[in-house]
């Protein structure tokens, strides 16, 4: 794994590492349990602003570590009840053994459940662990509801049960957690919505598992050391070392999406940076763009036409990276364009807005491309691009952005908080965290952000990934300059980039 990544584990991972700890070195499970309840306990007991806590426990391993979590808290003076959703004799051999050790743990239906949870500071959800999949099913979907209804703090052991642990996705009901202690390390799951959005703080524990685990992560945090890796400039810098940015796109009501990604290319570090727009629009990016080149091509009622292929090939030649698509509009003869240029550009090539309306329904067509390709969509750019309802989108993130990389054998970059970065192979996710990019045109931002990277020669799934920090990163110093994240415009994001890209 790329040492800029911090490893995240999906499922069968965490129960691999799981399995060589307890079975080639020799830690004994029952003491992997015990250090991972005790890390919820003390988690509880921080969060606890009265002294009744309630534990609600599955059958399995995690329902194991909540029986630990309540005899530790009942030693701590709490009044810690925990609360079995299916019979004794069905639990797993090592949650059985530690409900030996706790006289006052007793089975409730999901009514009594419902009455056992009044009144209590915290409530642990021990129910599912991270090998959970699926749609919870009674008596654990009841337990699920009446945990939401309760109004009390929610400590999730290991991951709130109901969501898939290696995808984020919740089908059906899923816990919404305060808190979640997880073992070991983060999975894919609390970090990739919706699972992302039942986590709360996420806190990480070592329970005692060795290092060394013959086990390779599939997926990654993006840390800022990505950032390193474009080379400096130095005294025998020149703008063409630097790079040269070629952004092809506007149309008449939008040329703010190019003159956003243009000037982020350039404080992003591009040596340079060209848009070729619409011949009748081109004054308006002589006037707006100082720093930045502009080529008018052939245009009708402001928009790119067929015609203009040529004079776009002139001026992408050399180009270190082509941005393709801001606010290029969806005209039937844009969209031949696009189609035209996507196949024809022999330069790293990024794709974005209109440009991916353009492939709607054709994203197989981007592997003809001998070029490295990324796509940038948002939800609804995506679904279409599949030719799925946005809410599918939404609720399989991740696995969506892997049928879009197969299809197009492009890297793809799905926005949002929990941004995700993929070739199909390897896997990055943003941590998020930068509201004030929930604004119209940080999308063109990234994008320029994006170009720069690739100009500056930086590998093609390394660039997308040191963009997506870079421009969470921009994103939330903009929000401090101008005091809330509501307040934030793409401008300010743009005016943010050295700080964002700074060590």
């Amino acid at each position: 794994m790329e040492a800029w990544l911090s490893p995240v584990l999906d499922a069968e991972e965490m129960r691999a590492t799981d399995g060589w700890a307890i079975r080639e070195r020799g830690v004994p499970s029952l003491d992997l349990m015990e250090t991972a309840g005790r890390a919820v306990a003390e988690a509880a007991a921080k969060a606890a602003a009265g002294r009744r806590v309630a534990v609600v426990c599955g059958k399995g391993n995690n329902g194991g570590d909540g029986l630990v979590v309540a005899r530790l808290l009942a030693r701590m003076g709490y009044e810690a009840e925990a609360l079995l959703l299916w019979p004794a004799e069905e639990l797993s051999p090592d949650a059985g053994a530690n409900l030996e050790r706790i006289p006052s743990a007793r089975q409730v239906s999901a009514a009594e459940l419902v009455e056992a949870l009044e009144g209590a500071s915290v409530v642990v959800d021990a129910i599912f662990g991270t090998g959970f999949s699926g749609e919870p099913r009674d008596p654990a979907g009841a337990a699920i509801d009446a945990i939401n209804a309760s109004g009390a703090t929610v400590v999730a052991v290991d991951i709130a049960s109901g969501v898939n642990a290696s995808s984020g996705e919740v089908e059906g009901l899923a816990v919404v957690a305060d808190v979640t202690v997880s073992f070991h390390a983060a999975k894919l799951g609390h970090w990739i919505a919706p699972g992302k959005l039942h986590t709360g703080e996420l806190r990480v524990t070592p329970i005692g598992i060795p290092d060394g685990a013959p086990v390779r992560p599939g997926a990654g945090l993006i840390e800022p050391a990505v950032l390193s890796l474009p080379s400096p400039r130095g005294a025998e810098s020149t703008k063409f070392s630097s790079g040269q940015v070629v952004i092809v796109g506007a149309s008449r009501g939008l040329t703010g999406a190019v003159c956003l990604s243009a000037s982020a290319a350039i404080r992003a570090g591009a040596g340079y940076a060209t848009v070729a727009v619409p011949a009748e629009l081109e004054q308006v990016f002589e006037v707006k763009l100082t720093e930045v080149m502009s080529v008018g091509c052939a245009s009708r009622e402001g928009s790119l036409r067929r015609a203009a292929s040529e004079q776009v090939m002139e001026v992408v030649e050399g180009a270190a990276a082509v941005v393709l698509g801001p606010g290029i509009g969806r005209d039937d003869g844009t969209k031949d364009l696009v189609r035209q240029l996507a196949k024809r550009i022999e330069a790293p090539l990024l794709i974005d807005a209109d440009g991916l309306n353009a492939h709607a329904g054709r994203l197989a067509s981007l592997r003809e491309r001998e070029h490295p390709t990324v796509i940038t969509p948002h939800e609804g750019e995506l679904g279409r691009l599949l030719e799925l309802d946005s809410e599918r989108i939404k609720a399989r993130r991740l696995g969506c952005a892997r049928e879009a990389a197969e299809q197009s054998g492009a890297i793809v970059v799905l926005k949002g908080d929990d941004t995700i970065v993929t070739d199909g192979e390897r896997l990055a996710v943003n941590r998020g965290g930068a509201p004030g990019l929930a604004t119209a045109g940080t999308g063109d931002v990234l994008s320029g952000i994006a170009g720069a990277m690739l100009a500056r020669g930086v590998e093609p799934f390394a660039a997308a990934c040191a963009a997506v920090i870079a421009h969470a990163r921009s994103g939330r110093v903009a929000a401090e300059r101008v005091g809330a994240a509501e307040s934030v415009i793409a401008g300010d994001v743009v005016e943010s980039i050295p700080a964002g890209l700074a060590p």
